[in-house]
């Protein structure tokens, strides 16, 4: 079959008025990213949840895309989760965000979306890369074996972009954030990310008197930690700034893009922090028999930055509102 490469349309690029779909609008990234285009005046904005649209499912995917002929396509929909999720359930990772990403992407294609921005992940470079870590360390190395199935699936749904934009002229690009906290996240103690997973676990403790809290691993891991609404500035910019090079064999370093703030910090000064800002009295454990993840994740961010973003939220700021937050959940359900 011969290939079916459109030229780019030479209509102007993302305005307020463009159609736009946020895939998993109602996730931690999905609702930040609803929130950054209302405030940014974009009004012709279509978000969907799993309810409205199944994208597991070609035929819902191809339906919601018919219907809507948006112009612009933010994927924020995946199935998610920290260590705990990730070791416990590997078929589901790699299985649900497989057909999410192949459905949006193919669905994209057919119906000549202008761009679509796919979400990766820090947690998908190789274990062992070079720090601060650059798009180029992509697949240059083994993966971080808690979260592998979860990696390998964004892998190909990367590499699916850049094959659809070899192939057909597309302009599919990929984010690379850093760990993410901030309003929508799941606060798990078993399943969640390690900011909300920790501020749980360490609420509750405050509020039952509890002597003692463990953590996983030994505390000496580094992480990078960019609240979700700065994410979602960043996702704007890129929207409007960051392009694929329609035709061309590129590497996938030229379609991802690193965002996070540039520094990182020990998940043992992380709790600190967070024992601090909850009025945890007790005791703080760490159970070496858990896995501590990859040892340590900064990003290289000069590319993202040279765009004009950098993140507005300090640290201690987010971490005070995730608390409080929290705080106002567990107050309301009882």
């Amino acid at each position: 079959m011969p290939s079916m490469k459109r030229s780019r349309d030479d209509s102007p690029g993302l305005g307020v008025d463009s159609r736009i779909w946020v895939a998993g609008s109602e996730g931690m990234v999905g609702s930040a990213i609803l929130r950054r285009l209302s405030i940014a005046g974009y009004h012709a904005v279509v978000g969907t949840n799993r309810r409205a649209c199944d994208l597991t499912s070609p035929r819902a995917v191809e339906a919601l895309l018919a219907q809507e002929q948006p112009e612009y396509v933010f994927l924020a929909a995946a199935k998610v989760g920290g260590i705990g999720a990730n070791s416990a359930a590997p078929a589901d990772f790699i299985r649900d965000n497989l057909c999410i990403q192949t459905n949006v992407i193919d669905a994209c294609y057919r119906h000549q979306v202008k761009k679509l921005l796919v979400l990766g992940s820090s947690c998908i470079y190789p274990k062992l890369c070079p720090q601060p870590i650059r798009e180029e360390a992509l697949l240059s190395g083994p993966l971080e074996p808690t979260n592998e199935a979860y990696a390998v699936a964004k892998l190909a749904g990367i590499t699916t972009c850049a094959a659809y934009n070899r192939q057909h002229g597309t302009n599919f690009i990929c984010a690379m954030p850093c760990n993410l906290y901030g309003p929508g996240d799941r606060y798990d103690v078993e399943l969640g990310h390690v900011v909300a997973a920790m501020v749980a676990k360490l609420v509750q403790a405050e509020r039952a008197g509890a002597e003692v809290v463990t953590f996983w691993g030994d505390g000496s891991p580094r992480r990078e930690l960019l609240h979700v609404d700065d994410l979602a500035a960043a996702l704007l910019v890129l929207m409007r700034e960051f392009d694929a090079t329609p035709g061309a064999e590129t590497a996938l370093s030229e379609i991802i893009m690193n965002v996070g703030t540039g520094w990182d910090l020990e998940i043992r000064k992380l709790a600190a922090k967070l024992v601090r800002l909850t009025g945890y009295r007790g005791a703080i454990a760490w159970d070496t028999s858990q896995p501590n993840g990859t040892p340590r994740k900064v990003l290289d961010v000069r590319r993202v930055k040279r765009l004009g973003w950098s993140p507005s939220l300090s640290l201690d700021d987010g971490l005070a509102d995730a608390v409080e937050r929290y705080r106002a959940t567990v107050q309301s359900e009882r």
